[in-house]
């Protein structure tokens, strides 16, 4: 993880890649309450075009981008008169992430982030990193894209983030493991079978975190901590085996490091996402955020517990793919998300999304990542792989 200061002397200029999600909407908020530190180059997003003209008139924002070609003329339409630059479609994505901001948020849900992450990367950027399946998919080519070019990656979700602030780079070897909590997710208590019938609506109701769907299920299913596994022995460059996972349902301590000599460091707030952005947004300050501040009396007991291997395989699933390296982790993560959008849409039930990930897992060979086309292949063959198990298991009896 290569940890440079910006420039002083000047207004940070900002991209936003995926400014209409969850994490780009809190960081839409902190920028527009800090317009004096910060100026917006892009604003890009899918298809909520309304909020994105909405974002990109209020943050007076140079471009706007959504990713479906047949927006375009909407978003146009919504930017009338603005003198903001519009633009569409894929490759308008990415090169929006090599226009020249000093800071890009990467919070493109999925596999769909890599590529524009990836070419912030090259440039140099300082990329605050929300897009964990990045690291997940292609974290050898990312790393070494990192290393090559001198861009500094901040983590934005809560457990790395916590990481980061108490993770002494210099003294690496001072380490002994990392501790990445969480909460257990809506399920923590229930039991196996009653899993089966669990609806898209509760799996989406976290009891802590305001998040998206998609993140919503991974937590659910406990898949969020496999993935944010992989992303830490990436990103810290901390073997697996010293990479431990911790339940804790107050969503409190946020993460924790364990050094040689028995002192552990941990970070502590309340579970809300505008404080790792934040962090992020001010790095190497600090700056201001709205929302409650953590009451240690307030919040009471702060519990732990070994995460139920049974309850959720997913877990195993994760450290399975990263020991097996190569193209496994890019498989885990395809398969996982043709199964959360096939839960949410209503085609397989909870407990499928863990067999469809392990199926397509145990099914296709091990291969190399050497290059990004590399990637791009696994992805897809993982894709068709669980989009048929999907296929197979509907026609259950």
């Amino acid at each position: 993880m290569v940890v440079s200061p910006p420039a002083p002397g000047r207004p940070r200029s900002v991209t936003v890649l995926g400014s209409t999600g969850s994490v780009g909407c809190n960081t839409v908020e902190l920028l527009g309450l800090s317009p004096d530190l910060f100026t917006v180059e892009a604003l890009v997003a899918n298809r909520n075009i309304p909020k994105l003209a909405e974002q990109a008139r209020a943050l007076k924002a140079k471009l706007a981008v959504t990713a479906d070609p047949a927006c375009y003329q909407d978003l146009k339409d919504a930017l009338s008169g603005s003198g903001i630059e519009v633009a569409a479609g894929a490759e308008a994505v990415v090169e929006a992430s090599t226009r020249p901001a000093d800071w890009v948020m990467a919070a493109i849900v999925g596999a769909a982030g890599l590529e524009p992450t990836l070419a912030a990367v090259r440039r140099g950027a300082i990329v605050a990193f929300a897009n964990k399946e990045c690291l997940v998919c292609a974290g050898s080519l990312m790393m070494a894209e990192v290393r090559k070019s001198g861009a500094t990656l901040l983590p934005v979700d809560s457990e790395h983030s916590a990481i980061f602030q108490v993770f002494e780079t210099s003294r690496r070897d001072a380490i002994k493991r990392l501790i990445l909590t969480a909460s257990g997710g809506p399920f923590r208590t229930w039991q196996r079978d009653a899993m089966e019938g669990v609806t898209p609506a509760q799996a989406c109701k976290h009891p802590n975190w305001s998040m998206g769907a998609k993140i919503s299920v991974d937590s659910a299913t406990m898949m969020n901590k496999g993935l944010e596994l992989i992303e830490a022995h990436h990103l810290f460059a901390i073997p697996e085996d010293r990479i431990d996972i911790l339940v804790h349902p107050q969503s409190v301590v946020h993460s924790l490091v364990e050094y040689v000599d028995g002192s552990v460091l941990a970070q502590l707030g309340t579970p809300d996402m505008r404080t790792p952005i934040a962090v992020a947004l001010g790095w190497p300050d600090r700056i201001p955020t709205p929302g409650d501040r953590l009451d240690l009396v307030k919040a009471g007991n702060l519990t732990f517990e070994p995460p139920d291997p049974e309850r959720f395989p997913a877990l195993a699933l994760a450290r399975q793919a990263l020991q097996s390296g190569g193209a496994a982790p890019t498989v885990l993560n395809a398969a996982n998300e043709v199964a959360v959008q096939g839960f949410l849409d209503g085609r397989i039930g909870f407990l499928d999304i863990e067999r469809v990930v392990e199926g397509t897992l145990s099914s296709l060979p091990g291969r190399g990542l050497g290059t990004l086309d590399d990637v791009r292949d696994a992805d897809g063959d993982a894709r068709r792989h669980a989009d048929a198990l999907i296929t197979r298991l509907r026609s259950r009896p």
